[in-house]
């Protein structure tokens, strides 16, 4: 596990543009913590490292949002509103994903059921803007560096 800390939403975002820049097609990020701690603001980070050009916005209500004008494909999946694990198997994420990158907020919710190889976010409030990053590598993500990230 690697930990850092961001003391702005801008720094945040940073993060996010650094972790596009490991991020390979096939990819599987979840991302945990509380309502508010800046998921989707991390998120848009990736998607900015990855040349997309268009604002990311919260999938919650849709489930998932599809970006493919950047160097790798992203989809954006918010599993907060789903009400099974069934219901998550049909969406096939992880396929539509194939050539690009799955990023999924409540990550902890589906662990069982995306691929072992994955980067798990952790994301906890430390203060009116900073938060406690934590970055756990899961699977063939034990191998791989996230040198220049943190």
């Amino acid at each position: 596990m690697i930990t850092t800390r961001t003391q702005s939403p801008e720094e945040t975002l940073a993060l996010g543009r650094r972790l596009a820049g490991v991020l390979l097609p096939g990819d599987v990020v979840l991302l945990d913590g509380r309502l508010g701690t800046g998921k989707t603001l991390l998120t848009s980070g990736i998607a900015q490292g990855l040349g997309i050009a268009g604002p990311v916005s919260s999938p919650t209500f849709v489930i998932a949002r599809v970006y493919r004008d950047g160097l790798l494909p992203l989809v954006h999946a918010d599993v907060y509103r789903l009400g099974s694990m069934l219901e998550f198997e049909d969406l096939d994420l992880e396929e539509t994903a194939a050539n690009g990158v799955l990023v999924i907020e409540w990550g902890e919710a589906v662990e069982g059921s995306v691929s072992a190889d994955r980067l798990v976010v952790e994301i906890e409030i430390a203060g009116e803007t900073e938060r406690v990053v934590r970055f756990i590598p899961c699977g063939s993500w034990q191998d791989r560096s996230l040198e220049g990230v943190v």
